[in-house]
């Protein structure tokens, strides 16, 4: 198969090849897969990747999930077990995957501007509009699914050197300020936020759209420069070089020309469904897939490639410290996306919300295996 960043095959594999599976626990997963079908039924199918999985496949095995609640991990293997086959990712040249992980910071913000919070997160603009093959301008990649509407044309959108000079002053676009120019940019990069008030307040944005232009990333310009080591670049290091270098700043982060827009996720919103309270750790926020993430077994994928809510056990001999010193091992629904996410074998673990999830997720690179379960009537498709 070939995807729009590179080759590769599904191989058909066996539950006996996922070394770990025996001792997963997926009944986690259940309620999200719950969701992801009230979402496709009632809202609409998710977007089929170039691997050719498409929402009418993946509803086979959430029927099947529909109303079970497994009393224990064994129990909530066997329906993946009747009901799926794996596949290896491979892909071209038999290069390994990779993961990486994502967290829900929690920024202190202020509903107003002032000298101390004058950083803002901003809604989704109206001159933004979503792109596809039938309005992308021949000059943007097919990358480009967003853009600028300006009469009857269509541009690329100011990227995120002109939205901080100004480009969007004076729109009343703002949600809240932060005080650090830095957390703002580590928010994007996460795609979603608990914002913590000066009443004690708390509430949370979440992904609504961006500009359009390809991610960046600054770890690797700052490595290119010598300023940062390639063996022990995470993002708390990313983080302190940047806070010691305030007069270099906006040239590292402009060097990013992607910009994330919000939306607040209020709780009660009934277009979030059956969300819980914005104080339980285990959910997440709504991420791409229109469903709330559970931390430690939410994956973000290369939504080109990949269609949202399909299971993926991932691997990761190299990958201990989120599993009390033991190899990384889990079932995983893909339920989120990102501009770095690039590749049939990419992912990024959610590992949660707050302080504690970032010190987890900031030091997560590890090569990894990728197998994708597939519900067996589409996986005769693959062999």
């Amino acid at each position: 198969m070939t995807s729009p960043s590179q080759e590769f095959r599904l191989e058909p594999a066996t539950f006996a090849d996922l070394k770990g599976w025996k001792d997963d626990d997926p009944s986690s997963l259940f309620r999200a897969m719950k969701d992801c079908r009230a979402h496709i039924r009632n809202v609409k199918p998710y977007r089929t990747g170039v691997a050719g999985l498409t929402a009418d496949d993946l509803l086979i095995l959430l029927d099947a999930a529909e109303g079970e609640e497994p009393g224990n991990a064994a129990e909530a293997r066997a329906l993946f077990e009747e009901h799926c086959q794996p596949f290896f990712v491979r892909k071209e040249g038999g290069a390994s995957g990779f993961v990486t992980a994502f967290f829900e910071p929690e920024i202190e913000v202020s509903a107003t501007l002032d000298e101390t919070y004058r950083y803002p997160f901003y809604r989704r603009p109206d001159d933004l509009i979503d792109l596809d093959d039938g309005n992308r301008p021949a000059e943007l990649d097919r990358s480009y699914m967003f853009g600028r509407l300006q009469g009857d044309a269509i541009s690329a959108y100011p990227d995120r050197g002109e939205i901080d000079r100004g480009y969007l002053d004076g729109k009343g676009l703002e949600i809240a300020w932060a005080k650090s120019k830095v957390d703002v940019f580590f928010v994007h990069v996460q795609g979603a936020a608990r914002l913590r008030y000066p009443d004690g307040r708390l509430g949370r944005i979440t992904y609504a759209a961006k500009a359009g232009h390809p991610f960046s990333a600054v770890g690797r310009l700052l490595i290119d420069r010598g300023l940062l080591d390639r063996a022990t670049i995470s993002m708390q290091t990313i983080r302190d070089w940047l806070y010691a270098h305030p007069d270099e700043v906006d040239e590292v982060l402009w060097h990013n020309r992607s910009y994330i827009f919000f939306r607040e996720a209020d709780v009660s919103d009934p277009a979030l469904g059956p969300i819980a309270a914005v104080e339980d750790e285990a959910l997440g926020p709504v991420a791409a897939a229109k469903v709330p993430l559970v931390s430690g077994r939410s994956l973000a994928v290369d939504r080109l490639i990949h269609t949202f809510g399909f299971p993926f056990f991932i691997r990761s001999e190299s990958l201990t410290h989120l599993d009390d010193g033991k190899p990384f091992a889990r079932l995983m629904l893909a339920l989120d996306t990102g501009s770095a996410i690039v590749g049939p074998a990419r992912g990024d673990i959610f590992t949660g919300s707050g302080y504690d999830a970032g010190e987890l997720a900031g030091t997560v690179r590890n090569d990894a295996d990728f197998y994708i379960l597939i519900p067996k009537a589409a996986a005769q498709r693959f062999g």
